[in-house]
């Protein structure tokens, strides 16, 4: 039986996912965002848990998923970089009939058809669209995130993806063609959703006695986030007409 690095578990969230979730984070990140609210996960804690402990929390919570068409979504940190003890916890909770997302950036080590067998949904965070941008963003080459896309098309399950907008990146109309025509390499994709860069997570970056990347920067505007949005949607669904 195999034991995870489990940092903290969310009863009841409701952005991860259709319906009311429970949502696991697991520690451990290959990346190093510069905007990321989470320090604290990039390195990989003390596994503290075994699948058939998790599995057994997480089934507490089925009569609330049964209500809701809720489930559990697997996040981090980076959930990939725990594919096996993931997988061991799904083929419990497959059992029970339960949900099972994974929000990932799709940056692991590889194996990535094997635990695709036991995801209904991917929530996968697209970083940049372009090599140069994505290893300045995110410290890490982009071809393992390429890969991931490669192998989640072959498996035919459901996509979210999620945009982080950082005022300066991805608020112009450049980068909005462009995101436009990634999103297009993605198949089954169900929902996009843009977040607008804050920092909240700042504080955690003194505590942890980090220089925080973007101290400078400022928040995106979240009207205007919402207005980019509205605008790039257009721009998708002209490009997927055409294709």
């Amino acid at each position: 039986m195999k034991k995870g690095a489990v940092a903290s578990i969310e009863t009841f969230g409701l952005v991860d996912g259709p319906g009311i979730r429970t949502v696991v984070f697991l520690s451990g990140c290959k990346l190093r965002c510069k905007y990321c609210h989470n320090p604290e996960m990039w390195i990989r804690g003390k596994e503290n848990i075994t699948s058939e402990e998790l599995a057994k929390r997480i089934i507490r919570n089925k009569p609330y998923f049964k209500r809701n068409s809720g489930g559990v979504t697997f996040s981090g940190g980076e959930p990939l970089l725990q594919s096996n003890f993931i997988i061991e916890v799904a083929k419990i909770l497959k059992k029970e009939n339960i949900h099972i997302a994974l929000d990932t950036s799709g940056v692991g080590n590889g194996n990535y058809q094997e635990i695709l067998k036991y995801i209904d949904l991917v929530i996968l965070d697209i970083k940049f669209t372009t090599k140069e941008g994505y290893l300045a963003l995110t410290s890490q080459p982009i071809d393992e995130s390429l890969k991931f896309i490669e192998e989640l098309n072959k498996s035919g399950k459901k996509v979210w993806l999620r945009q982080v907008v950082v005022p300066g990146l991805m608020d112009n109309e450049k980068y909005l063609q462009q995101l436009a025509d990634t999103c297009l390499t993605v198949k089954n994709v169900e929902r996009i959703e843009f977040l607008p860069y804050h920092k909240l997570g700042s504080e955690k970056y003194e505590k942890l006695g980090i220089p925080y990347p973007y101290k400078d920067k400022e928040e995106m505007d979240k009207t205007k986030c919402q207005e980019l949005y509205q605008h790039f949607m257009e721009i998708y669904n002209r490009k997927k007409i055409q294709q």
